[in-house]
């Protein structure tokens, strides 16, 4: 199967481009290096979009998600359909359903933030190409990790190998997140099966904070103490309103739907996947 991949420097990009190299013939497109004019779509069986703009800050303008998550997007669906491409996969965010809550495929999308917002659109105007002949399939995921995550993961990582003592014991909240492994299977299934529609990954239960840092801790082979600060949440939910929201919030992906759907299991469990993101597999 002929696959054109977008996206495929970035962090789930190169994982599914290694893990699925003997699977598909593989062709890489950048829109950042390449010329979108001269793209030549001919031949190709499916495109896998992963490439976004996903820079959450406030200080980013409108106008940048809209031109990238939505603009881009819909021209290279549009170019793929008008070059008889029979599918189209993008990979979308849980984000695009909103911030806090219980997700499924179900669900009425309320999204907060400029990415959300722009996923969300970027969904619509893709399922106005779909028909019959050129199948869409959007694919939406919480917060992704694996060997060489980035940003808070690395954090929060860096952070339980460092200090053996940490405020954050007994925490209650719930947040899905997926194992790039298992995300990938999802992916490489819909294409396998040539399946349209909403799905949603996410591994097999969610974790509270405090189970993530001693999973993390076991992973590192170390102990970690975690406790009580009195108004600690509260302090934190006044002065650091996103800090506060990432440790302490939930949010839940029912994702029974789809793997229903596409008959499968997440072949990566939690344990096991929190020490691959340490290690790396094997």
């Amino acid at each position: 199967m002929k696959m054109l991949l977008t996206g495929s420097s970035g962090f789930i990009g190169s994982y599914f481009a290694g893990k699925y190299a003997d699977k598909y013939d593989i062709e890489k497109f950048s829109f950042l290096r390449d010329d979108f004019n001269l793209l030549n779509l001919e031949g190709f069986d499916v495109v896998l979009h992963m490439s976004a703009f996903v820079h959450q800050t406030d200080e980013v303008n409108e106008e940048e998600y809209e031109r990238v998550n939505v603009a881009q997007t819909f021209d290279l669906a549009k170019k793929a359909k008008e070059s008889k491409v029979g599918h189209f996969v993008f990979l979308s965010s849980i984000k695009a359903c909103g911030e806090d809550g219980v997700f499924d495929e179900s669900i009425t999308c309320n999204p907060k933030d400029k990415y959300g917002k722009s996923k969300l659109k970027a969904e619509f105007e893709l399922q106005k190409l779909t028909c019959n002949d050129f199948k869409i399939s959007i694919v939406r995921m919480p917060l992704v990790y694996g060997y060489g995550a980035k940003a808070n993961m690395k954090k929060l990582i860096n952070l339980v190998n460092k200090i053996p003592v940490l405020p954050f014991g007994g925490m209650q909240n719930a947040r899905s997140m997926v194992y790039i492994g298992n995300l990938c299977h999802v992916i490489n299934a819909v294409i396998e099966q040539k399946k349209s529609g909403i799905f949603l990954t996410s591994d097999d239960y969610p974790l509270s904070t405090s189970r993530l840092i001693e999973l993390i801790a076991n992973a590192f082979g170390k102990k970690v103490y975690l406790f009580k600060v009195p108004f600690f949440e509260t302090v934190l939910k006044i002065l650091k309103p996103n800090l506060y929201k990432r440790l302490y919030g939930t949010l839940k992906v029912d994702n029974s739907a789809t793997m229903q759907k596409l008959n499968i299991k997440n072949p990566y469990t939690t344990d096991d996947a929190i020490k691959f993101m340490i290690e790396g597999e094997k």
